[in-house]
């Protein structure tokens, strides 16, 4: 009977013609304020050669000697010790954690677990990130996400450090646009008194996507700046067209999208295929799951994933931990369940936003994901920037930690890829 009906399910080209008839119409209004913003730094092409001297590392240096020419010390440490070979290689690291079993152990890296870690909002951390992989010889994750006022991190010059940071370590970044629902863009919505608004995803109304549109081009082509966070439909349509149009635009949705079952991954998807190029990329790079997925959640949307031929182009993106406060119920610690996985789904990210419970909630300060909303300039009044940063070390051992539990049952990582050969 299911084979009866499934052939209903077949989508006729003529409604592909009603969405074409649609986009190309020049009465179009959404597609023509899309294009309008767009206009406004110049043709795809201009747009991308743009950025890419933005993202010139001597351009990022620049930038950063104009704001901060401390940073440039800490860089050029970094290029040092990346030069002199001070960060484990990967072949140590295996026998580091397995002995001589390392040299008969079979890795597959075409199942490679990405290390990332959330998020990192200051360039110094980065540095001590750095030392303490050197001195314990573990791993700089392959993977960094931002979630820090823009213009902030612009003015203190941390933006363009820690860019430069992840060209010279070998790893990828994303920002979080200011345009979002904390940016005040809902005139209902407060702060914890008017959470239950937020539940549908609120926070881009109205005009707000074409904002986001006309803020990502900004970053873009100043700084080079190519993945960015997504957290709207509205917004990841946007991604969609200007990556259709030719601009080079990657970004990653968030967890807080909700995308917490098969079917909701497959509408995700869907509309990647629509607007994929000819050579089959997509903007959509990163898929963060909900928290409350299981490995089954996964596996069946892998199959689809890789039947429009997106497993190499969008990553699974999988919170292994979680701040103590604010976001989850605790304990929260999804490494038992990511080696179940990780030796059959292809793609995955492992997601360290806190440290391993036990540790976490141990701290004086524990990690609290609503400190991301914080301004530098109130941490720092209050004390408590040397706090956020052994949370933030934290993350980084309990990302360490699920390398050491990935190696030791044979299976691959990404570290940061220039650092760990």
């Amino acid at each position: 009977m299911a084979q009866d009906i499934r052939h209903l399910l077949k989508i006729p080209a003529s409604r592909l013609d009603d969405i074409n008839a649609v986009l190309l119409n020049p009465d179009t209004q959404v597609v023509n304020n899309f294009l309008a913003v767009v206009a406004r730094y110049g043709t795809p092409a201009e747009i991308n050669r743009k950025a890419d001297a933005a993202r010139a590392l001597p351009a990022l240096l620049k930038k950063v000697e104009a704001k901060n020419p401390e940073y440039l010390k800490d860089l050029r440490w970094l290029e040092e010790q990346r030069d002199r070979g001070a960060f484990v290689n990967i072949a140590d690291y295996r026998r580091k954690v397995l002995g001589n079993k390392a040299a008969t152990t079979q890795f597959n890296d075409d199942f490679a677990v990405t290390l990332e870690v959330s998020a990192c909002q200051y360039f110094p951390w980065i540095i001590a990130a750095a030392r303490r992989a050197i001195e314990q010889q573990v791993l700089m994750p392959g993977r960094f996400i931002k979630v820090r006022k823009m213009k902030e991190q612009e003015e203190d010059g941390d933006l363009p450090a820690l860019a430069a940071a992840m060209q010279i370590i070998g790893a990828s970044y994303v920002e979080t646009l200011d345009t979002k629902g904390t940016d005040g863009s809902n005139v209902h919505l407060g702060g914890p008194d008017t959470i239950t608004g937020y539940f549908g995803g609120v926070g881009q109304p109205n005009h707000y996507p074409l904002k986001w549109l006309d803020e990502y081009l900004y970053y873009y082509t100043n700084y080079g700046v190519r993945q960015v966070l997504n957290v709207n439909p509205g917004t990841v349509l946007v991604g969609y067209l200007l990556h259709k149009i030719g601009v080079d635009i990657e970004f990653k949705i968030s967890v807080y999208m909700g995308n917490d079952n098969p079917y909701a991954g497959l509408w995700t998807l869907l509309g990647a295929k629509l607007f994929s190029r000819d050579d089959g990329t997509c903007p959509l790079i990163g898929f963060n799951w909900s928290n409350s997925v299981n490995n089954e959640t996964m596996e069946i949307t892998a199959q689809f994933r890789k039947d429009f031929g997106f497993e190499d182009v969008i990553r699974f993106e999988h919170h292994i931990t979680e701040t103590w406060k604010s976001i989850v119920r605790q304990p929260y610690n999804r490494r038992d369940e990511l080696v179940q996985i990780a030796g059959h789904v292809a793609n995955i990210s492992a997601k360290h936003e806190g440290g391993d419970p036990e540790i976490d909630q141990a701290r004086a300060h524990p990690s609290d994901i609503l400190e991301y909303f914080r301004d530098k300039a109130e941490i720092i009044e209050a004390g408590d920037m040397e706090s956020l940063t052994i949370n933030f070390l934290d993350k980084f051992d309990a990302a360490n930690h699920t390398a050491w539990a990935l190696t030791e049952n044979g299976l691959s990582f990404v570290a940061a890829q220039n650092l760990h050969k």
